[in-house]
């Protein structure tokens, strides 16, 4: 009953406060009163040359990128509708991992039994944009391209072409760096791509972090350069003050272009045919109603929506592409007929393909919340302080922004900073397996008001545990498992489009999952004991032991495995669902030019065709992904520019 008169209230205060703030925020931020560049010009085609099915960060660089060619004709359909005011500005970052907004699919997965057994119901809330811009109009921002041994490693699986050699032409054709001359590096990185990336201005405590990263053996780095390991200042898909989502980079520039249609706010369908339909089709096949449309010989030619309260079918001459991310894609497909029989034929879809790795190989980066450090008022830098943020209410930083697109509405609210290092002693020691990111204000520093919504505590739990540091100013450490090898699921709980999937992550099901983060966990206490946060912040770790795991040695590795199992939840980094493989693997979903088995004009593009997720946040990475695909797409079109 707490949890959820407790969710409820900060539900309510979202769907109040969001519309207000949107009102204001409409005469700040000029792009949000531009949604017209994304409405629908003139009148919808019967069929296209390519229809893009989500409009994210996948979605939007295919739209874009296709359009280029004149004689094709492009169609984009989302979901969602245009970004929203507050998407523009980094300041906001945090409102949109709260419940109750509407640019949320709003899922929950499924109970948890390996572990998140101090979260609500064991279940994690998988945060996914529905929305023009997809996650990257609603994520935090980082723009981390992963490790060179991520894509080494898909290639060394069998998908040809997507080694880091082969990769990196495609990131720095998407990237335009804002920030000074990188030196040696400068040649990984692009300078005049559509997607902006702006360094951070770190505030005081960087010193502090990367000293203590000093004292650890680890140097200052650009993780976006040729090696990964180290501390490093953040970077930011921000742009002249406001977010770069793919949306305001990709798609809106073009969307004026006579072959590009976008569609949003549209749903994307079963198709509604009579009784009388139905009962003549019924022995034949008991559900022939598919949101893909396939022909007698397995090519997608088409998709069934519902726009405005009407069902349309429209053609794709040439192929259809799936940009719905780890979640979507695999669900899309299944409805549409394409994954394993035995599942398909249990919600009664009729079987266009057998392709059993449909919603298979699902996974996510996972991270450990709740270690928390005080630091005594007078030593709190004001990063650390319950006022910092607060000020990106005021008039004066309205004013700021308005006047030169500089001031807090630009600047993400907390201090975040981020570090990629090697914890466990096996294998390549420069192939990160945890992240270590830094929050700018500890665990119960807003006093259990939003914090347990934000990530999804049991909030009986969280009073009760951390009621002692409520209001106290300090930081935060979470180590995030990169490289997880738990995988889960996503599959269907029925053939209607409108239910949610089950979404089963698995978590910590493998045993290496744990150790890996209970010796993350050794790493951040390390951190947080250096002599910086020591000394000069006097920071003191929240040492009280965690309920559920009193009968375990404190400090031990038992007793941070009990922790593990209780305090590790989802870091909203999904993959893997419609793996990309080649044909030797059964769980294999697409070939690495992407192409769905077994059917024909039917691709997938986002982070669902990862084989293993990248070493960092995911954002980037499809962004690349998208680049790659499309010229892949020209290419076998032969219309490579």
């Amino acid at each position: 009953m707490i949890n959820f008169l407790g969710n409820s209230v900060v539900r309510f205060l979202t769907a109040v406060t969001l519309p207000l703030l949107r009102l204001v925020l409409l005469l700040v931020v000029q792009e949000a009163g531009e949604r017209g560049s994304y409405e629908l010009r003139g009148q919808l085609f019967a069929s296209y040359d390519f229809i893009v099915v989500g409009a994210g960060s996948g979605g939007s660089v295919m739209a874009s990128r296709l359009s280029e060619v004149e004689g094709w004709r492009v169609l984009v359909v989302e979901a969602g509708g245009p970004p929203t005011a507050e998407t523009f500005l980094p300041a906001f970052v945090p409102a949109f991992f709260l419940p109750g907004h509407d640019l949320d699919w709003d899922y929950t997965t499924t109970r948890q039994k390996h572990g998140l057994k101090h979260f609500d119901n064991q279940m994690a809330r998988p945060t996914q944009g529905r929305v023009v811009g997809g996650s990257s109009s609603i994520n935090g921002l980082m723009y981390v391209r992963g490790n060179r041994r991520d894509f080494d490693n898909w290639a060394a699986l069998g998908n040809a072409g997507w080694d880091y050699r082969s990769v990196l032409p495609y990131f720095i054709k998407a990237e335009s760096y804002h920030g000074d001359f990188l030196g040696e590096n400068e040649r990984f990185r692009g300078r005049s791509g559509p997607l902006a990336v702006t360094p951070d201005s770190p505030g005081p405590i960087f010193k502090a972090f990367v000293k203590g990263g000093q004292e650890l053996g680890y140097s200052l780095v650009d993780y976006n350069g040729p090696e990964q390991i180290g501390f490093a200042a953040n970077q930011y898909t921000v742009g002249n003050g406001t977010r770069a989502s793919t949306a305001e980079s990709y798609l809106r520039p073009v969307a004026s272009r006579p072959n590009l249609h976008i569609l949003h706010s549209a749903t994307v369908h079963k198709a509604s045919f009579s009784i009388s339909d139905c009962l003549r089709k019924a022995l034949a096949c008991p559900c022939v109603c598919h949101l893909i449309i396939f022909d007698e010989d397995k090519k997608a030619v088409g998709i069934t929506l519902q726009y405005r309260g009407k069902m349309m079918t429209i053609g794709a001459r040439r192929e259809v592409i799936v940009c719905s991310g780890a979640i979507g894609s695999p669900k899309l497909l299944l409805l549409s007929g394409v994954g394993p029989r035995s599942h398909l034929q249990q919600h009664r879809i009729n079987v266009v393909a057998d392709v059993p790795g449909v919603g298979k190989n699902f996974h996510d980066h996972i991270n450990v919340y709740g270690l928390t450090w005080s630091v005594p008022a007078g030593d709190a830098p004001q990063s650390l302080s319950l006022l910092s943020g607060t000020d990106i209410f005021s008039l004066s930083a309205l004013q700021e922004f308005m006047r030169s697109r500089k001031g807090p509405l630009t600047r993400v609210s907390a201090e975040l900073l981020n570090a990629w290092v090697k914890v466990s002693r096996e294998g390549d020691p420069l192939w990160t397996d945890t992240q270590i990111f830094f929050n700018g204000f500890s665990t119960g520093s807003d006093f259990g008001l939003f914090y347990p919504s934000l990530w999804g505590f049991d909030r009986t739990f969280f009073k009760n545990y951390y009621k002692e540091i409520f209001g106290r100013e300090g930081f935060t450490i979470r180590p995030i498992l990169v490289r997880p090898k738990s995988r889960g699921s996503v599959t269907l709980l029925s053939s209607d489009p409108r239910r949610p999937p089950a979404i089963d992550p698995n978590y910590l099901s493998h045993p290496d999952d744990v150790a890996t983060l209970v010796n993350g966990i050794k790493f951040s206490l390390a951190l947080g004991n250096t002599s910086d946060f020591a000394r000069l912040y006097r920071a003191k770790f929240f040492e009280k032991a965690l309920p559920g795991c009193e009968d375990q040695p404190y400090g031990s590795d038992r007793y941070w495995a009990c922790y593990v199992r209780h305090m590790a939840s989802s870091f909203l980094h999904f993959a893997g669902s419609c793996k990309m493989a080649p044909s030797s693997d059964p769980l294999g979903v697409v070939d690495s030019r992407l192409r769905v088995r077994g059917v024909k004009g039917l691709r997938v593009v986002d982070a669902s065709v990862m084989p293993a997720v990248t070493s960092g946040n995911t954002n980037a990475p499809v962004i690349m992904i998208a680049e790659k695909a499309s010229d892949m797409i020209k290419e076998d079109w032969n219309q490579l520019i």
